[in-house]
């Protein structure tokens, strides 16, 4: 298998709150679930920025599809966020437009063929369960739903990786296991996927590998969840 992700000594500090990542190595491969955990403000979400290239470093390589952060130029960087999909906690609908418009806007901006657009969505509408839904509204659906269109939208580019923001965040326990099991049948199909989460419960359910942060630092790479809940009672 060869790394899809790869860093290499990757640290990002900011102007007035310091380190936010501290000297982080790991590679990915095509076609992993990996899951990342740590406390709030450990560094998940600054991680999951420099992965879009949405930030760059302060020093250290970031590559990810090919792309590395000492050479992308802006022109790159589209190409590389057509490869990527990205899913928020938040979901980031638009509200005034229905399910299946929220993912067709994703398209029509990439300037996809209208012709391709319409089957294009009800397909991907049609693999996160919600053909039903096409028609209504943001604020017509549950939160579970939500993510679900939140889902399809990120898939609309068929990306080789998928980076889910506590995807579950805002959700109750049923939605947050339905969600999983979307995001493993996504990644069954091939795509690789890094899941950003508190939820300890959920890595316990799998052997999944987990990356843990612990103030911007990689404490561990593996699947010793019990490792994970000793670190974590030992921060309380």
């Amino acid at each position: 298998m060869s790394a899809i992700v790869r860093l290499t000594n990757v640290s990002k500090e900011y102007p007035r709150s310091g380190a936010a990542l501290r000297d982080i190595s790991f590679e990915m491969q095509k076609g992993e679930f990996v899951f990342l955990v740590g406390h709030s403000g450990a560094g998940k979400s600054t991680l999951l920025k420099l992965l879009s290239m949405a930030e760059r470093p302060t020093s250290g390589e970031l590559r990810v599809s090919g792309f590395s952060s000492l050479s992308i130029t802006p022109r790159d960087i589209p190409i590389l966020r057509r490869r990527l999909g990205i899913v928020f906690q938040d979901f980031r609908l638009l509200p005034d437009r229905t399910a299946e418009q929220n993912v067709a806007f994703a398209l029509e901006v990439t300037g996809a063929p209208h012709a391709h657009i319409r089957p294009k969505v009800a397909r991907l509408l049609t693999q996160v369960g919600l053909s039903s839904k096409a028609t209504a509204f943001p604020h017509e659906l549950s939160g579970g739903e939500q993510q679900r269109v939140a889902i399809a939208r990120a898939m609309v580019n068929d990306p080789l990786v998928l980076l889910a923001d506590e995807p579950t965040g805002n959700l109750d326990d049923r939605a947050t296991h339905a969600i999983f099991l979307l995001l493993r049948e996504i990644n069954a199909k091939g795509t690789a996927v890094l899941m950003a989460t508190h939820d300890v419960a959920m890595i316990q359910r799998t052997n999944l590998r987990f990356l843990e942060l612990d103030h911007g630092a990689l404490v561990h790479d593996g699947t010793d969840v019990a490792r994970l809940i000793a670190d974590m009672r030992g921060r309380r």
